[in-house]
């Protein structure tokens, strides 16, 4: 078995003296499982300092985050492992640090945390955590958001270090951006197993986004769902995003008659889990520098799961 190296020009903050290249990646051409594969290319660490690497989502497979040890490769895997170790820090509060390099982080954020600040919250916020975690390496690092959730919905967040890369990913975020799936927690059973929904979305000045069906009136929507689970009152959905319009989600559910639960600004009558049923759980996208694929994945809320 064989590897190969890839460098990044910038380092990370967890950088504290000139040292081994930050990220480093290996091709499989034996089938083996991830622990004794990384034991033998990881040379002078041991299975503990593997193992918490795994923990710690530093390790990817084929673009996909792997904490499995015995995770099983294949010939043409690709490994990669981000040599970022995590700083001592205060406890994150509402957010998990999913994924670092040199040029972006990759978040979980939890349902009634706000993305950024507002004028009524300025302190409570994703962006405000991740930037006191990067204020305490030893290389001052700005951070930038490259898309946001809305604060009763939970799931993968993206952030990059640098305006120029968040501004790369925002002005080419089709071509960036492959998947964005969500979970959604809908009042009723729709009556197809799954379809798509297209409108047009404008907002009004008080902000309440509304859809038409006249082409043109607003900016095209599209919402791919798949039906995963009914239960007697409540369903869960999978909903797939061609379009990534302000609420998109939510006011498609409406249009569909069945709105996200807990969503009384667009028509739910029934708040059962105390937050809005909406979850970011899948998030992939092609690296803005390395152009490697990335893909990232969190677990269904468990409250999402009681209700079917």
């Amino acid at each position: 078995m064989r590897g190969s190296t890839r460098q990044y020009t910038s380092r990370g903050p967890h950088s504290r003296a000139p040292q081994e290249n930050p990220e480093i990646s290996f091709t499989v051409v034996e089938s083996d499982t991830l622990l004794p594969f990384l034991l033998t290319h990881l040379r002078g660490r041991g299975r503990n300092k593997i193992k918490a690497m795994l923990q710690r989502s530093q390790v990817l497979v084929s673009g996909k985050v792997s904490s499995r040890h015995d995770h099983p490769l294949q010939v043409g895997d690709t490994v990669r492992v981000n040599l970022f170790k995590p700083k001592d820090m205060q406890p994150l509060r509402g957010v998990r640090l999913v994924y670092e390099d040199a040029h972006l982080l990759v978040v979980d954020k939890a349902a009634g945390l706000l993305s950024i600040a507002t004028d009524k919250e300025k302190h409570e916020t994703a962006y405000r955590q991740i930037q006191e975690y990067l204020d305490q390496g030893a290389v001052p690092e700005r951070l930038f958001i490259v898309h946001r959730l809305d604060r009763d919905t939970s799931g993968l967040m993206l952030f990059a270090k640098s305006e120029k890369v968040k501004q790369e990913m925002q002005d080419h975020w089709k071509d960036y951006v492959s998947q964005r799936v969500y979970t959604v927690l809908v009042e009723g059973s729709p009556s197809q197993p799954q379809g798509t929904v297209t409108s047009w979305l404008r907002e009004t000045k008080t902000l309440q986004v509304y859809s038409s069906q006249r082409p043109g009136d607003g900016d095209l929507a599209i919402t791919h769902y798949q039906v995963q689970k009914t239960g007697a009152e409540f369903s869960l959905l999978e909903a797939r995003l061609e379009t990534g319009r302000k609420n998109q989600i939510r006011v498609h559910m409406q249009d569909m008659g069945h709105p996200v639960v807990g969503d009384k600004r667009y028509g739910a009558t029934s708040n059962p889990i105390g937050r809005l049923g909406l979850h970011a759980r899948v998030l992939s996208f092609r690296h803005p520098v390395s152009e490697d694929m990335l893909e990232f994945e969190t677990p269904v809320p468990p409250s999402f799961l009681r209700m079917v």
